[in-house]
């Protein structure tokens, strides 16, 4: 899942070339988030223009239907639609956020979840799958 402002989703494909090595039998598939970014011209899952702590969520949750969408039609062309368990969902930014937002749902029970400087926005209760271990990084830098 791309970040807000990445010009697509093809820019995070570097990083599963250099997984490949050390998992040879995985598939990767990086999309691009749904909607046009308001700053640049890559993508974005929702707009942070006017974003506050109090309507984050809202925002967040009005766009986990077309991250549903999306997650199943890639996990369809992967043949993995009946195999959630043996998914790992990654993503940058937005892209974590939403990520992380839809597996605390408890709507995906995947296999876990690797987020770069995201975070979780929905508020509680959460809902998430106990086997999904969640490996959170953010760099030195990173204000989030």
């Amino acid at each position: 899942m791309s970040q807000i402002g990445a010009p697509s989703g093809d820019d995070l494909l570097p990083l599963a070339e250099a997984w490949k090595h050390a998992l040879p039998d995985s598939e990767f598939a990086s999309p691009d988030a749904p909607t046009h970014s308001d700053f640049s011209r890559g993508y974005q899952w929702f707009s942070v223009v006017g974003v506050t702590e109090e309507n984050r969520p809202r925002r967040i949750h009005a766009a986990l239907a077309a991250f549903d969408d999306m997650l199943a039609r890639v996990m369809a062309a992967q043949g993995m639609v009946r195999q959630p368990q043996k998914v790992v969902l990654v993503g940058f930014s937005q892209g974590a956020t939403i990520t992380l937002d839809a597996v605390a749902s408890g709507s995906w029970p995947v296999a876990g979840v690797v987020a770069f400087s995201g975070r979780l926005a929905t508020p509680l209760p959460l809902k998430p799958a106990p086997q999904a271990p969640v490996l959170l990084l953010h760099g030195g830098q990173d204000d989030v």
